[in-house]
């Protein structure tokens, strides 16, 4: 990603309410589907700045990589304890056959061949380990934001699956999320493409706007997986071995 990917990220994380909302919905996601064992032992590859990581501790030991030097030194400092930086698909020095559960939130769709990284993270699980993963949705949406962030793609449901199919693994549990908000983000889209503005700047609306979204964000965390979601800007899935 652009250094200031990051360090819009470092300034934001813990204000932006796609940051606050995704957070909450992807901990009842976990929470209902994912049946970690006590004190799981928990590997988030792509951790930015480190904001999932307190989440992500809510359900056990976190060990975590990132591979930007400026946004890991933030990810270990709030850890911890130091982050790796072991790059995919070759995760060289992660121990094999030790993780309950990898999650890799909007990170596949950083990696050229992402069959390829989503079974390195199998190699990683222990028996019944589980994978959760984030992409962004709907390749006609690719924008700046998608360059600036270096994305090789986004995903429909379609091709995100196959992918994990492809990687010998099963996707469980696979949705649309953030679609309360979808209709006003593609409106959005397509009026910057009519109006030749296409802005990568993801920094926080305004107060009162960026918790009304974070309002109506966080109303998902309740049907996420539960029930058929129309059309998101994002897709979440459990992938399991076989």
């Amino acid at each position: 990603m652009d250094r200031i990917v990051y360090d819009r990220m470092a300034a934001h994380d813990s204000t932006h309410w796609w940051y606050r909302a995704r957070r909450d919905i992807l901990a009842d996601y976990l929470t209902r589907y994912a049946a970690l064992p006590a004190e799981a032992r928990i590997l988030e590859i792509g951790c930015g700045t480190g904001h999932n990581l307190p989440m992500l501790g809510t359900f056990g030991t976190v060990d975590a990589i990132e591979i930007d030097p400026a946004a890991r030194a933030i990810a270990s400092e709030r850890l911890g304890k130091p982050v790796g930086d072991a790059p995919l698909p070759a995760l060289t020095g992660v121990e094999r056959g030790a993780y309950d559960l990898v999650a890799v939130l909007d990170v596949v769709e950083h990696i050229e061949d992402d069959v390829a990284a989503l079974a390195a993270m199998a190699t990683c699980l222990k028996p019944g380990g589980k994978i959760l993963i984030a992409v962004p949705a709907h390749q006609w949406m690719w924008s700046a934001h998608d360059v600036v962030n270096h994305h090789h793609r986004r995903y429909s449901r379609a091709t995100l699956s196959a992918a994990i199919v492809r990687a010998g693994l099963t996707p469980t549990r696979l949705t649309y999320f953030n679609s309360l908000l979808f209709p006003l983000a593609a409106a959005a889209r397509i009026v910057g493409r009519l109006l030749h503005r296409d802005d990568s700047d993801d920094s926080p609306p305004p107060k009162a706007v960026n918790a009304l979204f974070e309002r109506i964000f966080r109303l998902e965390r309740h049907a996420v997986g539960r029930v058929p979601m129309t059309p998101g800007l994002s897709i979440v899935t459990l992938a399991v071995p076989g």
